[in-house]
């Protein structure tokens, strides 16, 4: 099965400050991923800020180099592409970021960030055919052309400005979709809008999704599987049944009991698991990066880093409550963990 999209045990640090006083922080650690080409499906990552989501997508597309590893595209390291190459995997991995009006230049009309990429990938032979592809792509989206055309963004709400990044990427009926937090700053009326956008992508184009999100609550709407971050490393992996109706680390089961439920007669939180400082150390510099808030931590949590342990064929959890299950070599999560379909 081929490979589109890979990372191969990337490592990330980011290193600030002078000579003698440097400070380097692993933003993200060991990490391995992969999407197939034959098999589209939409992986929600998630995690606290500062877990590394948005340095896993940024490594995905070639804006930063990885410290460690490496990123591939069809077998090929990201970093050695052609030009010719380096086109493609611009067209086929597109990505809707978390600001929409960042994107925007506020010189120029919407219109602009439409027909820049049809005349650089020549998706029209003229312009009358090129408005009819934008007009198009703005209808699947639900926005109306005569609405939408000839404004400055400014003049747009921020829900109207993401969708016409939606409808941008899907001009160029790319392989792979990275949406990092692409609903968190339009208002919940729309969430539900542009998420439909994402999925119907996903089912109607068959475009592969790596929706990068803080809410859980999305990712399990929109998600066939789901990466949980901690601190830069995968803690949890698998099926998004599995693991949001049954999360088995630690970690996630903090995150999941951390959704509010619509029931007045319960209140929030009541059945979560209580944040614990472990009895082993919580100032540890190597092993389990959650030994200090976890409540079940074992004194082998303090010493040896956890290994990602399969506990069943569509789910691995990077913690030693498992140690009896087999070991996934290489953190190969998308090799011998994936959703089920």
């Amino acid at each position: 099965m081929t490979v589109l999209l890979e990372a191969r045990n990337v490592t990330k640090v980011f290193s600030s400050g002078g000579l003698f006083k440097r400070k380097e922080t692993v933003a993200l650690e060991n990490v391995s991923l992969s999407i197939k080409e034959s098999s589209p499906s939409i992986t929600g990552v998630v995690g606290e800020t500062g877990s590394g989501k948005t340095t896993l997508a940024r490594l995905l597309l070639g804006f930063i180099a990885p410290t460690e590893g490496k990123v591939l595209y069809k077998g090929g390291d990201l970093k050695r592409l052609s030009r010719d190459e380096r086109l493609e995997f611009q067209r086929e991995v597109q990505v809707i970021f978390q600001d929409p009006f960042e994107v925007y230049n506020p010189f120029y009309k919407v219109d602009h960030v439409l027909t820049t990429p049809v005349a650089k990938f020549h998706l029209a032979r003229s312009k009358t055919q090129g408005r009819k592809l934008i007009e198009h792509a703005l209808q699947a989206i639900g926005l109306q052309p005569e609405e939408t055309l000839g404004r400055y963004p400014h003049q747009l709400s921020g829900g109207q400005r993401q969708r016409i990044m939606v409808a941008r990427a899907s001009l160029l009926k790319p392989r792979i979709i990275l949406a990092d937090e692409p609903v968190s700053m339009v208002d919940a009326s729309l969430r539900a809008t542009i998420l439909e956008n994402l999925r119907k992508l996903n089912q109607k184009f068959g475009i592969s999704l790596l929706y990068i999100t803080h809410d859980l609550t999305t990712a399990y709407q929109i998600s066939d599987n789901i990466i949980v971050l901690y601190q830069g490393s995968v803690v949890e992996v698998g099926d998004i049944e599995l693991v949001i109706k049954n999360p088995q680390h630690p970690y996630t089961q903090l995150l999941v009991a951390s959704i509010p439920v619509p029931d007045p007669d319960q209140r929030w939180g009541q059945d979560s698991t209580p944040v614990l400082v472990s009895k082993t150390s919580a100032k540890v510099n190597w092993g389990c990066k959650f030994v200090g808030r976890c409540p079940f931590g074992m004194p082998i949590c303090g010493k040896d880093p956890p290994p990602l342990f399969q506990t069943d064929g569509y789910r691995a959890v990077r913690c030693y409550l498992y140690k009896d299950a087999s070991v996934i070599a290489g953190n190969a999560i998308g090799k011998d963990v994936g959703p089920k379909r």
